[in-house]
């Protein structure tokens, strides 16, 4: 069918192909190449929007870093948090934009990411070796504010690469999955020593597998036993697959069960959600991207606590609805499950 330029199918079209964020006003004048200061405008079409720049095709960029950057807003000499710094991707975009390193704290419990960002100490930022919750603690208990907190849960892509680290199945290695390997029991541990009740309830609450599933992969798991490296448990769990198979290996879900249960994520994300606010000089503001749906959930669930709130709020949310990497950084294959959530303190 021919579309004529100009025609009101043509513009029907381009309505249906853009999606608009807060608030209401911002939705009167749509253009491909629009932008508002009250609002986001984000283009549904299949055309990819341009990469950072500086960026180039293949090269590693972190996760929503264009989104991050245009909805926390970073001016010169802000204060910036970075509760999970990792390797120094989104701390380096923001950061060039402060140029406030002396007031900088980065934050991470990984050894070799503290390793990494010690270039940042180089020009004044401050390093923190410790998970988030202890290090945002200790933060409010010194009175410490700032005006940008940047929340990122996901695990670096060169923690996903390390063999040794023992979070991919793809590059087998030893079943460790500790961010922190200084503390902990090892997956190696969890796997061997845990009852088949207590696996098949960890796999169904943290990764979400229906029940049947994750009887099935329990049981392998427990007759197989012991199990020492990240390829014998994926082939084990691969060899229970059921059924056609889907885009996702059949391991995925059981990895990153026993991940979240090694690392207690999910408790970490609830200590530290009340933190924030007294983190937050007012006007401050935090952005924290979830990859799975138990965090995200636990994220909207707080920041609709403070919407509900009313007078007694301490937090303004800005993303009615989470900005999603699938349409927001498609250039990055680690993005696609990212949501990206933001509020102001008042």
């Amino acid at each position: 069918m021919i579309i004529r330029r100009g025609s009101p199918l043509q513009y029907l079209i381009e309505m249906n192909s853009f999606r608009y964020f807060h608030p209401p006003e911002a939705r009167l004048a749509p253009r491909a190449d629009a932008t508002s200061r009250s609002g986001i405008l984000v283009c549904m079409s299949q055309e990819h929007p341009p990469l950072p720049v500086g960026v180039s095709h293949g090269q590693h960029v972190p996760v929503l870093l264009k989104a991050t950057l245009d909805t926390l807003k970073p001016n010169k000499n802000e204060k910036y948090l970075d509760l999970t710094a990792g390797y120094g991707g989104h701390a380096d975009a923001f950061l060039a934009k402060t140029e406030n390193f002396t007031e900088a704290v980065l934050v991470d419990r990984d050894e070799f990411a503290i390793a990494e960002l010690d270039r940042f100490t180089q020009k004044g930022a401050r390093l923190l070796h410790q998970d988030f919750v202890s290090a945002a603690e200790a933060l409010a208990e010194d009175g410490e504010a700032f005006d940008i907190v940047l929340v990122d849960l996901g695990v670096s892509s060169p923690q996903l690469d390390r063999a040794e680290r023992g979070f991919s199945f793809t590059n087998s290695g030893p079943l460790d999955m500790r961010m922190d390997r200084r503390t902990g029991r090892t997956a190696k541990e969890l796997v061997n020593t845990a009852s088949e009740d207590e696996l098949m309830r960890i796999i169904t609450r943290y990764g979400e597998e229906p029940k049947g599933v994750a009887r099935r992969i329990a049981q392998a798991i427990v007759a197989k036993r012991p199990l020492t490296t990240t390829k014998e448990l994926a082939t084990l769990i691969e060899g229970t697959h059921r059924g056609r198979r889907s885009k996702i290996h059949p391991a995925t879900r059981t990895f990153q069960a026993l991940r979240i249960a090694v690392n207690d994520e999910l408790a970490q994300i609830e200590r530290l959600l009340p933190l924030l606010p007294k983190l937050l000089k007012s006007g401050g503001r935090v952005g924290v991207i979830s990859f799975h749906s138990l965090e995200d959930r636990l994220v909207k669930r707080y920041f609709k606590e403070q919407t509900e709130a009313g007078y007694e709020a301490e937090l303004s949310v800005i993303t009615k609805k989470p900005i999603g990497g699938v349409t927001h950084d498609v250039h990055n294959p680690r993005s696609r499950s990212a949501k990206l959530r933001v509020a102001v303190k008042k």
